[in-house]
This record gives structure tokens, sequence and C-alpha cells, in this order.
């Protein structure tokens, strides 16, 4: 019992002193995440998406790193960015990215891990959009995207509004109060502090149950097989982004390589239940695993240049 005890001590007194130094960011992700959420209209960025096409993958990569949105607003975009008849490359690239980063993410993983990881990994997100747009051309071009979608396009049946008809019926909009304002940040602060303290304790837990010799000859520098392991890994362990980015610090805390939780981070965020159920909605299966394995092929290569990167500097 005094071996429990202790146990459950020392990781308490790891997440308080982890809350200690991260609160400013959590704060900070939540007001970001309010913020976008009330003010970012999902009609118009598909439709700002419909107005750049020539620059689509670029505009719809940096649309997806930009904005917050669960699975069901990316679903939202893709269907505006669909039924008005756009090429795959900026849909996949906006389904590669969206998932990966947003900016209250940003700031939290940079009080989690440091700037140097967090703005790693936020142009990780930016360069798999990207890979996934090149690829889809690629792929499209040659025909095999051909009759992947699941709904028509805005000339058929489908029943889907244009963007500037969802925009039109969004004009009327209701002004934010500073009440709303404030009942938001404190639902997201809520969410967000529930999951880092929940998901902390289990990582600091973890560590402190399982030898860290364990978890460095697995995932430590040097292991060859360490991030395609990590990257496997984060496709069924992979919760969502206020749960797994304090589970990620506390494997790092425990030797995993950065490398590794960068693969970690990028294969489970981009392949969670809701962002694959979220694809098959509107997707066929062709797209929906060329989503997947620029997600697993750029997790992998990505980071494994993380960490060569690391020992050069």
């Amino acid at each position: 019992m005094t071996l429990l005890i202790e146990l459950f001590t020392k990781t308490l007194t790891q997440v308080w002193h982890t809350l200690t130094v991260n609160w400013v960011f959590l704060l900070a992700s939540a007001l970001i995440a309010t913020a976008l959420k009330l003010y970012v209209d999902q009609d118009r960025v598909a439709a700002f998406l419909q107005r750049n096409r020539k620059a689509g993958v670029f505009i719809a990569t940096g649309a997806a790193i930009g904005t917050p949105l669960c699975s069901c607003g990316t679903t939202a975009i893709i269907l505006g960015m669909m039924a008005g008849n756009m090429p795959w490359a900026p849909i996949i690239a906006f389904m590669v990215a969206s998932p990966l980063t947003s900016p209250q993410e940003l700031v939290f993983s940079a009080g989690l891990f440091g700037w140097k990881f967090a703005l790693a990994f936020f142009g990780a997100s930016i360069l798999l959009g990207l890979a996934g747009g090149a690829f889809a051309h690629i792929f499209e071009m040659r025909g095999w995207l051909a009759n992947q979608a699941r709904f028509k396009s805005i000339s058929g049946a489908s029943g889907l509004t244009t963007p500037a008809d969802s925009i039109q019926l969004n004009q009327s909009k209701p002004r934010v109060t500073l009440k709303q304002f404030l009942d938001e940040t404190w639902l997201a602060g809520k969410r967000l502090t529930l999951f880092f303290l929940g998901f902390a304790f289990i990582g600091y837990l973890l560590n402190n149950l399982i030898p860290s010799q364990w978890i460095s000859s697995l995932f430590g520098e040097g292991q060859i097989y360490g991030v395609p392991l990590a990257a496997l890994l984060g496709i069924p362990f992979y919760f969502n982004t206020g749960a797994s980015l304090p589970l990620a610090r506390a494997l790092m805390d425990a030797g995993m390589s950065q490398g590794a939780v960068l693969a970690f981070l990028v294969t489970g965020s981009g392949t969670s239940i809701g962002a694959i159920v979220g694809a098959l909605t509107i997707a066929r299966w062709r797209v929906v695993a060329l989503v997947i394995a620029t997600l697993l092929l750029g997790a992998v290569a990505l980071g494994y240049g993380y960490n060569i990167l690391l020992g050069v500097l």
C-alpha cells in the first residue's frame, strides 16, 4: 500500500508541475479556439477556396491549418468544395492537413514541447498537405480518382447548396456577445484542462510503472524502427489533441525520440476515427487510402528527418 501511495503521489506531483508550467498555454489555446469558432464561418472558407482555384492546393492547405475544425466542420467545407466541381488535389490537401494542427494546437504544443518542436509539427502539417495535393493531382491526371466522390456535383441531384448560397443564409448571423465569448472560452478551457489532466496522469503513471529503458530501447534515439513503430501506434492509440499531446509529452520524458513523437502525432491525428469516418462519408476508398498513405509514409519520413536534423544541429 505504501508503494502504491508513493506511486500516485509522485504521478500527481508530476502532473501538477506540468500544469503550473503550461496553464498559460492552455488558456491561450482556449481563447484562440473560441475566437476561431465564433468568428470563422466554414461556409466562407469554402467560398474562399472556390474563388482561388488556381492556387487551390496552397490555399486549401493554408485554410486547413488555419481553422480549428472538427471532423464535421472539415466534412462541411469539403462538401462545399465538391459542390463547386473542384479537382481532387485541393480537396485531398485539405483532408490531409486539416486534422493535424490549428493555431490553438500550435500554442498548446509549444507549451508542452517547446517552440522548436511545435513549429516542426506545424511545418510537417503544411508539407503533408502539399504532398497529398501533389499526389492527388498526379493520380487524377491518370484517371485513378475517377468516380470516387460519394455525392454528385452541384449540377446533379445531390441537393447540396453552393457556398455562396450558404453565406447568404448566414448573413443574419447574430453578433457575438461578451457573455457568449466567455461561456465558450470556459467550455473550451474546461474540456481542454480535463483532457490534459487525465491523460497527463496516465502518461506519467505509465512512465513510473514502465522502466524508461524499455521506452528508450523501442523508441529512443538511434533505434531505427522507433519512428515507424510510433507512427503505427498513433493510429489506434491517438484520442484527440487535448488528450494525446500530454500523453506524448510523457512518452518523450520517458525516452521516446522527438522524431518518433512527431510521427505518432501525425498519424494519430490524421487517421483518427472521426477523420476517417468523415472522409468515408464523402469519398470512396481510393481517396481515403491516398490520405492515409500520405500521412503514414509522410510521418515516417518526417520523423526520421527531424531526428537527423536534431542530431546535426
